[in-house]
């Protein structure tokens, strides 16, 4: 018994079932954790035909230094922007909207500002207002100078060209 569980340990990745670095949470639980122990929000938000977003998963979310920053400054979210269940944010109920063959999240809608593009990051305060979004694939390096300036707040003290400048 103890054999077959080994086994099936080593081909889940080989299948595409890899554990995941960073602990995922719901857009819920994000905020409900926030409520207990307040901390930044990492939003991902993706689609399930995203290729650049399933390529960002599985390269610069993978990476230890990555998850290491998401999971230490951040309560991390993965939210899908059809995703058909309600979401209550700040008092709101956004919904699913229907629009043509697909639709979209109202959720997704205010995250974006209206601006649908895929993968589009999304950087929340303590007090779960919007710092920054940020979209378009990011490479690990980049990903990872970007979270940190925002997840420790040089975001407040010096600007994006001066921070990259220090840290290349």
């Amino acid at each position: 018994m103890h054999t077959i569980k080994i086994f099936l340990l080593l081909l889940l990745p080989v299948l595409g079932f890899s554990q995941s670095k960073v602990k995922w949470m719901t857009m819920e639980e994000a905020i409900a954790q926030s409520k207990i122990h307040k901390k930044k929000i990492f939003i991902d938000v993706y689609t399930d035909w995203c290729g650049w977003c399933k390529r960002m998963e599985k390269t610069t979310f993978q990476t230890d230094e990555v998850a290491k920053i998401l999971n230490e400054d951040y309560y991390p979210v993965k939210f899908n922007a059809e995703q058909k269940a309600p979401i209550t944010f700040n008092g709101k109920v956004y919904k699913y909207v229907q629009s043509g063959r697909k639709g979209y999240h109202e959720f997704a809608a205010y995250l974006l500002d209206n601006q649908f593009s895929y993968p589009t990051v999304v950087f929340l305060d303590e007090n779960l207002k919007t710092i920054q979004a940020i979209p378009g694939y990011r490479k690990k390096k980049e990903f990872a100078l970007m979270a940190s300036y925002f997840g420790k707040d040089f975001h407040k003290k010096m600007s994006w060209d001066a921070y990259t400048k220090k840290n290349k």
